[in-house]
């Protein structure tokens, strides 16, 4: 790990792309970047396991964090994906409890973080970070629910055209030909986010295919070439 205090990093945290430290003047955003240290995380190494003790508050400087609970069935049910901007952790260290999720690296992953010790203090001088995180909470937890929804009362078909609408509404791109998708996972993470077998995701995939809804291009490149479609398609219980 590096200490950070550069110049490059205060920008970074004066940008949107970081929403708990939106409105902080350039002082209390020097001082924050004096505490912050930096870790790359390597593809598939674990920022923490489920039923540890909270000890960072984690900032995703470049790269992919999948957060997710080991199920009954001791497969993993990804919960949500982090990138660039986001955070992770706060909740456990404001509660001071042991984390109830998991949070692995889905890429080579560049992490700012700030200690136990140093994020109470942060938030003891600038008090509307609270605010801020309890927004973020609160965004989260409407995904969740959604999921939980998802999973509980649509068949397997309308959860993969679901989950490919959300994810082609956050990393989509929209041209001629529909909205190009590069899924931010593998087939194996899909199928553990629908709540399925991974040959069940990829018979799915090619159904809706067949279908005239979405066209294949390889494992992660998708067009959906009717987006409207593909979301009354997901309604369908």
């Amino acid at each position: 790990m590096e200490r950070c205090g550069c110049d490059q990093c205060t920008q970074q945290y004066c940008s949107k792309k970081v929403s708990i430290f939106q409105g902080l003047n350039i002082e209390s955003l020097a001082k924050i970047s004096s505490k912050v240290v930096h870790k790359t995380y390597k593809k598939g190494e674990k920022l923490f396991l489920q039923g540890d003790i909270a000890q960072n508050l984690y900032i995703i400087n470049s790269g992919k964090i999948k957060v997710f609970k080991d199920s009954s069935n001791g497969k993993e049910q990804i919960l949500y994906i982090l990138t660039d901007g986001d955070t992770i952790g706060e909740l456990s260290l404001l509660k001071k409890e042991t984390i109830n999720y998991s949070a692995v690296a889905m890429e080579n992953t560049r992490v700012c973080m700030l200690t136990s010790h140093d994020f109470q203090q942060v938030i003891r001088q600038e008090s509307e970070i609270i605010l801020k995180i309890m927004e973020t909470v609160g965004e989260r937890l409407q995904k969740v629910e959604g999921l939980v929804q998802n999973l509980g009362t649509k068949d397997v078909e309308a959860r993969l055209a679901q989950t490919l609408v959300n994810l082609a509404e956050e990393y989509g791109t929209v041209n001629k030909s529909g909205v190009n998708l590069t899924l931010p996972m593998s087939r194996e993470d899909l199928s553990n986010y629908v709540g399925v077998a991974r040959e069940t995701i990829s018979r799915k995939l090619g159904v809706l295919q067949d279908e005239g809804l979405i066209e294949l291009l390889s494992s992660k490149k998708i067009i959906i070439k009717d987006l409207n479609k593909l979301m009354q398609h997901s309604s369908q219980d």
